[in-house]
């Protein structure tokens, strides 16, 4: 299409599907500041970019769709996929170190 090497385009598409799988997660799990928002979204994209396209592959082959679709597909879809999953996993994580991880002494009551 524009010259660009079958590797090109699939660096592209992991990129793509990277960054749009931080950005949906962003729309049901909102950060709680800027730092959390960089945080999640730096993991999220590096997460696509590494995972991409052994997240694709698997994902196809449980819904058996694997040899329906060309490799810029299934690397776009586990990229997002794999984004999704790890932004949502370290807004689960930091939320839950954020509430229960504190080191303020328990208070107990007595019954």
């Amino acid at each position: 299409m524009f010259g660009f090497s079958e590797a090109t385009w699939l660096w592209l598409a992991k990129a793509a599907g990277a960054v749009v799988g931080s950005a949906i997660s962003l729309a049901y799990l909102l950060p709680s500041g800027r730092r959390d928002a960089a945080i999640r979204f730096a993991v999220g994209v590096a997460c696509g970019v590494v995972f991409g396209g052994t997240a694709g592959r698997k994902i196809a082959i449980e819904l058996g769709i694997a040899g329906h679709l060309a490799p810029g597909e299934l690397v776009l879809m586990g990229s997002a996929a794999a984004s999704l999953c790890a932004w949502s996993a370290i807004g689960f994580i930091m939320r839950f170190l954020g509430a229960g991880g504190t080191n303020e002494p328990r208070h107990e009551t007595k019954d």
